[in-house]
């Protein structure tokens, strides 16, 4: 089995499913999972974990993520994108400057309230399931916050925006409130997710690529091995006289490993055998004088 994370480009009309089916096809193996949903119309990068590294999804959920997004002001639809059925459209009179002052007001943390063709549960059920029934039920705003907003172009009644925004912000949400700001109404044109965390558009690889380098056996060169993804923690080996402590996923005090000293309480570590591999991430706590398990990844 193959274990550790690829940069997939996500293409138009596949659902995030459907690029996980897919790829299950290709490495021939099942457990394979991705790291957040990206609408069929939406493109860009999808991570997509594999194996142990299932056990990252949740992970990479949290990670911040950067997308460029052209939306078209003077309309509301159903769906907030283009996708949907249209609700209202109206002239759009704003001058480019009060377009991009409400545009850049949205920059840092605000209350979005997410839109009824989304994953979003309500009384355990999806709220696009309800929405393909016809209904359309109260949502809680939620906390999201936008790092980063620059207006690429505007030439009204359109514009293109790229966006650094935190976990569970819908970009079309937020042309829709952009447009309901300024009294005319905006829908998504397009999106284009162009990183998350240190995954970037220029490394992502479509699924017909995938499938050939699989088949030339080259699967390594895309395969992310799961420890790099905590590059920037300090590693230690267990002493080989150890190795059935972390096998069996229990404290390893400072005797039983090889690594540097003077730990910090709560400092992470990745940890390995003799052998190299990798078994997980570790947490030290000052007051017990040990590691203790944080996610292990290696199964026996």
């Amino acid at each position: 089995m193959i274990n550790g994370v690829i940069n997939v480009y996500k293409e138009k009309g596949y659902t995030s499913h459907d690029v996980v089916a897919k790829l299950r096809g290709i490495f021939k193996q099942k457990k394979i999972g991705h790291t957040g949903t990206l609408d069929p119309q939406a493109e860009g990068v999808l991570p997509v974990c594999l194996g142990n590294g299932t056990k990252l999804c949740d992970m990479l959920t949290d990670k911040r993520k950067e997308y460029v997004a052209e939306f078209l002001f003077g309309i509301t639809t159903d769906t907030q994108d283009m996708t949907g059925s249209v609700v209202s459209e109206k002239k759009v009179s704003v001058t480019p400057e009060e377009a991009r002052e409400a545009i850049l007001g949205f920059l840092g943390g605000y209350e979005q309230v997410p839109p009824m063709y989304s994953a979003c549960k309500v009384n355990g059920k999806r709220l696009y399931e309800l929405a393909r029934e016809g209904k359309e039920v109260k949502r809680s705003a939620r906390p999201v916050t936008i790092y980063e907003l620059e207006i690429l172009s505007m030439e009204l009644p359109e514009a293109t925006i790229r966006v650094v925004c935190s976990k569970g912000t819908y970009i079309r949400t937020l042309c829709h409130d952009i447009g309901q700001r300024l009294g005319c109404g905006a829908a998504m044109k397009t999106l284009l997710r162009t990183r998350v965390d240190r995954f970037a558009l220029s490394d992502a690889k479509k699924l017909s690529e995938i499938e050939e380098i699989v088949r030339a056996g080259e699967e390594g060169r895309i395969v992310l091995p799961v420890d790099e993804m905590f590059a920037g923690l300090p590693a230690v080996t267990v002493k080989e006289a150890f190795s059935g402590a972390v096998q069996n996923g229990n404290p390893l005090f400072l005797r039983q490993i090889i690594g540097k000293s003077g730990w910090t309480d709560g400092e992470q570590v990745r940890v390995y055998d003799c052998e190299g591999r990798f078994y997980g991430i570790y947490a030290f706590f000052v007051m017990k004088g040990c590691f203790k398990p944080v996610k292990m990844f290696l199964e026996r």
